[in-house]
C-alpha cells in the first residue's frame, strides 16, 4: 500500500481536528507523509466537523475523496461518508450512537466508566484504529506523551481501552523516511515572520487567520515578540502603522471583511511609506460568505485595495514551505522598500496540515532596512534614484521625523504644489522597478511535473499541490505563480513558452488570476473554477483536467 486516508468525523466540539493531527503524527513516527484537510461549519455547537488524514509513501499536499478508514462518532459520520468508501473500507463506529458495517466500539461506555469527559472518546476511536492496522501500542504511546499535556494518564487509559476493544484487520507497515513534523499553513507563516525579525503581531479573530493570532500568542513568551488583539480590524492596522514608525517590525492578520475596513489605513500606509504585513485568508463572499471555507475570491481586490496608486507586494504562497519562506520575504521587503506587503492565502492552506521541511528551503537573502546616515538634515522623503528614503526612528534627538497622510515635500511638510507632487509619486512608484529587479533572484514562479509537455496547468496560491500531482499523474505540467504583485511578466511569459494548451485552476467564480494575467497579453484556453467553498481533491481535478484536454 503506497497511500491511504483516514476520515474521523463527529460534531463541533469533539475535538475532530485535534484528533486527526494525533492520528497523522503516529503514522508520521512509521515514515509516512501526512496532508490533513479539515472541514467544519460556522457552529460553535453541532454541525457535522471532520478530518481527511491523507497519507502517502511520497511529499503530498492535497487530499482524495477515497477514504479508506473511517473513525465515526457519530451517526452522520456514517451517513455522510460511506458513499466515499474504498472496496474493503473499515469503519470503526461510535456503537453507543451509530450503527454501520464494520466493527462497533461502545466509546460512551467506555469514557463513562474512565469518568472522563466526553471529547477523550477520540483517544478512545484512535486506540482502536491503531490496534485494526496492527501498530504497536509503543508508537500511540510516544504520541501521545508528546502532543497531550493535560490528562495524560487518563487519555491513554482511554487509548488502552479502545486498544484492547477490537483486533488486528490489516497491517500498515513502516517506511524508512525519517518523520517530518506537521504544521498549518498559519503556523508556517508566524514561524516565517519571526524568522524574520518580527517584532509585533496585530489582528482581530477572523476566520482563517484566526488560527494565526492564537498560535502567536501562544508563543509570543518564547518568540520575543509582541501579540495584541485591538477592538477591530481599524485598531489594528492603525497600531501596526504607529509601531513602524518607531521602528518596530509589524504585521496583522485578517479576512475579507476585516480587510474592507483596514484599507484606509493600507493607503495610509503607501503614502506615509510606513512598513507593514498583512495576512489575508481569503473566503467565499460576498460579506460573510462562507465564514469557515475556503477560497480564491480576493486577489483581485488585494491587488487594488485602498485609494490612490502606490506600490505594494503580493504574494500568494503554495504550501507550507512557501507559507514560511514568503512570509520572510515579505517582512523583508515591506522594510527594504517602505511598502506594505500583503500574503494571500485561505483556509486550504491557513488551516491544512502540512509536513514541514525547514531543511529544505533556500533561506531568502536578508534586506536591511536603508538607514538614516547622520549627514545633513534628516528628510523623511528623501528624493533618491530607487525611491528609496533613509529611516530613522523617534526618539531621535538629532531629526525631526515627520509622517504624513497628505502629499508632502521630502521633510514631510503638506503641499499641494504640483512640481512636487508630481517628484514625491514618481519617488514611491519608482520602488516597483527597482523591486521587480529584486524578484528576479527568487522563485516568483516554478514549473513541476512533465516540463516538456504542451498542455500546462496554470495555478496559483493553495492550487499548488492538487495541480502538481494531477500533472504528475497526466504527463503535463503545471506552471504556480506565488508572487502576483509586482507581476512577473517575463518569467510567466517564459514558464509558459512552447504551450499549445493553458488550463487555468482557481476557486472563484469569475477567474480573477485570469482577469489579472490577460491584462499582460496572456491568454488561457480552459478555466476550471471552483466555488462552493472546498478545494479540489486530486479525483475531482483530474477528472476536470481530462474533459479538458
Amino acid at each position: 500500500m503506497d497511500e491511504f486516508s483516514i476520515l474521523i468525523g463527529g460534531k463541533a466540539g469533539d475535538g475532530i481536528n485535534q484528533a486527526g493531527l494525533l492520528i497523522a503524527r503516529i503514522f508520521g513516527q512509521l515514515g509516512w507523509h501526512a496532508y490533513i484537510y479539515y472541514d467544519y461549519p460556522s457552529l460553535i455547537r453541532g454541525g457535522h466537523n471532520f478530518s481527511i488524514i491523507r497519507l502517502s509513501k511520497k511529499r503530498i499536499s492535497a487530499h482524495t475523496n477515497k477514504i479508506n478508514f473511517l473513525l465515526a462518532l457519530n451517526q452522520d459520520t456514517v451517513d455522510l461518508h460511506k458513499n466515499k468508501l474504498a472496496q474493503e473500507a473499515l469503519v470503526i463506529y461510535n456503537s453507543d450512537l451509530s450503527k454501520a458495517e464494520g466493527i462497533g466500539v461502545a466509546l460512551e461506555k467506555i469514557v463513562k466508566e474512565e469518568n472522563a469527559l466526553a471529547i477523550m472518546r477520540n483517544s478512545c476511536a484512535i486506540g482502536s484504529l491503531c490496534k485494526a492496522v496492527n501498530l504497536s501500542w509503543e508508537v500511540l504511546e510516544k504520541v501521545f506523551r508528546k502532543n497531550i499535556s493535560k490528562e495524560i494518564d487518563l487519555n491513554l487509559r482511554l487509548a488502552r481501552r479502545g486498544y484492547e476493544a477490537v483486533s488486528g484487520v490489516v497491517k500498515i507497515e513502516s517506511t524508512t523516511r525519517k518523520a517530518l513534523p506537521l504544521v498549518t499553513g498559519n503556523e508556517a507563516i508566524g514561524i516565517g515572520l519571526y524568522s524574520a525579525g518580527l517584532d509585533t503581531y496585530i489582528a482581530y479573530p477572523m476566520t482563517p487567520s484566526s488560527s494565526l493570532l492564537h498560535f502567536l500568542a501562544e508563543k509570543a513568551e518564547y518568540f520575543g515578540i509582541t501579540v495584541i488583539h485591538p477592538e477591530s480590524e481599524i485598531g489594528v492596522m492603525l497600531l501596526a502603522l504607529g509601531f513602524a514608525y518607531v521602528g518596530k517590525k509589524a504585521a496583522v492578520g485578517t479576512s475579507g471583511g476585516g480587510f474592507c475596513l483596514m484599507t484606509e489605513g493600507l493607503s495610509l500606509s503607501g503614502m506615509a511609506e510606513l512598513p507593514v504585513v498583512i495576512i489575508l485568508g481569503q473566503r467565499p463572499g460576498p460579506s460573510t460568505g462562507l465564514p469557515t471555507y475556503s477560497g480564491q475570491t480576493e486577489l483581485l481586490f488585494a491587488l487594488n485595495a485602498a485609494q490612490g496608486e502606490f506600490v505594494r507586494f503580493v504574494a500568494a504562497p503554495g504550501d507550507a514551505e512557501e507559507a514560511y519562506f514568503w512570509a520572510q520575504v515579505a517582512l523583508n521587503f515591506a522594510w527594504k522598500f517602505q511598502i506594505p506587503a500583503i500574503i494571500l492565502s485561505d483556509k486550504n492552506l491557513s488551516e491544512g496540515s502540512f509536513n514541514f521541511d525547514i531543511g529544505a528551503i533556500e533561506e531568502p537573502k536578508g534586506c536591511s532596512p536603508l538607514l538614516w546616515d547622520r549627514n545633513g538634515e534628516f528628510k523623511r522623503y528623501a528624493e533618491s534614484e530607487s525611491g528609496i528614503s533613509p529611516l530613522t526612528f523617534v526618539p531621535d534627538k538629532d531629526a525631526v521625523i515627520k509622517v504624513n497622510s497628505y502629499e508632502h515635500d521630502e521633510f514631510g511638510i503638506t503641499t499641494e504644489e504640483s512640481n512636487t507632487v508630481v517628484l514625491m509619486q514618481d519617488k514611491r512608484l519608482r520602488k516597483e522597478k527597482y523591486l521587480i529587479g529584486e524578484l528576479e533572484n527568487y522563485p516568483t514562479i516554478k514549473a513541476y511535473g512533465n516540463l516538456n509537455s504542451e498542455t500546462i496547468l496554470l495555478c496559483w496560491g493553495s492550487n499548488k499541490g492538487v495541480c502538481v500531482e494531477v500533472a504528475e499523474n497526466l504527463g503535463l505540467k503545471a506552471v504556480c505563480v506565488a508572487v502576483l504583485s509586482p507581476f512577473c511578466e517575463e518569467k510567466l511569459s517564459k514558464a509558459l513558452m512552447g504551450s499549445e494548451k493553458i488550463i487555468c485552476i482557481e476557486n472563484n467564480a469569475t477567474g480573477q488570476f485570469v482577469r489579472l494575467i490577460s491584462g499582460f497579453g496572456f491568454r488561457v484556453d480552459k478555466k476550471i473554477l471552483k466555488y462552493d467553498g472546498r478545494p479540489f481533491s486530486v479525483e475531482e481535478l483530474e477528472e476536470k483536467v481530462r474533459k479538458a484536454l
